[in-house]
């Protein structure tokens, strides 16, 4: 690529992807690319696959049928231990293991190999990062909130300096006002980290007012993507339009 030229391929391409469990279909023909931006949304109604087609793309999952592609090249071809150092992944509830946040955070970057262990990033930088003060190294994870958790458990998926990090519905459990500073938090992210955000939200709001791409699923297939503001106050689809209107 020619120098001063930004790239603009998909970070993440996939290609008439099919998912099942058993006799479910879950996916089905799914062709969608994402592109490098800030923050992605994916929006659809409960049982759409949102989760599943998150899951895929650090191959917690692999699909039944199709191709996906992260930077051009199969997903397949990156070995699990290496990809999951470049994404993320957020649990919808905080999965923290016993211990203290400090051995928490340590711990990832043990288990993403000599890659993550030649450079982590310092831990309270990420604690920095999620608005936690340094003390909270030396906390206990089961005197944790559930706010506090979820913070840790973003901070964790930072010390391995991702290119990616999914969410799953990081705000599901949380209450209102606890649930916007996390937002403001992973608003930040992709500007001072440099890092790419997938968020899985049943939220509209958090999709529209924080994403810049938006992909909205419905029955295991993609309906539409898009600009979020383009999505949210002019979209193409009858079904999206009738599904975003709950947010107005």
């Amino acid at each position: 690529m020619p120098a001063g030229m930004a790239d603009t391929s998909p970070l993440f391409s996939l290609e008439n992807v099919r998912q099942a469990r058993g006799d479910a279909v879950i996916l089905r023909d799914l062709s969608v690319d994402i592109p490098r931006t800030e923050i992605t949304a994916l929006i659809g109604p409960s049982g759409s696959g949102k989760t599943s087609f998150l899951r895929l793309l650090n191959r917690l999952d692999d699909p039944v049928a199709g191709a996906i592609r992260f930077h051009g090249q199969p997903i397949d071809s990156y070995p699990v231990a290496a990809l999951r150092r470049r994404v993320g992944f957020v649990f919808q509830q905080p999965a923290l293991f016993a211990g203290t946040v400090a051995d928490n955070l340590n711990i990832a970057v043990q288990l993403g190999g000599p890659e993550a262990q030649q450079d982590p990033l310092p831990i309270d930088r990420v604690l920095d990062a999620v608005e936690l003060s340094p003390s909270f190294a030396d906390r206990d994870t089961a005197r944790l909130s559930g706010g506090e958790g979820q913070r840790v458990s973003i901070a964790r998926a930072l010390m391995t300096r991702p290119e990616v990090l999914l969410l799953d519905e990081p705000t599901s459990a949380l209450d209102v006002e606890i649930a916007d500073r996390l937002l403001r938090t992973i608003s930040r992210l992709p500007a001072e980290y440099g890092v790419s955000v997938v968020m899985v939200t049943h939220r509209l709001y958090e999709a529209r007012d924080m994403s810049t791409w938006t992909i909205m699923l419905d029955s295991g297939t993609v309906v539409e993507a898009g600009p979020t503001a383009q999505l949210f106050t002019a979209a193409a689809n009858e079904r999206t339009r009738a599904f975003l209107a709950v947010a107005k």
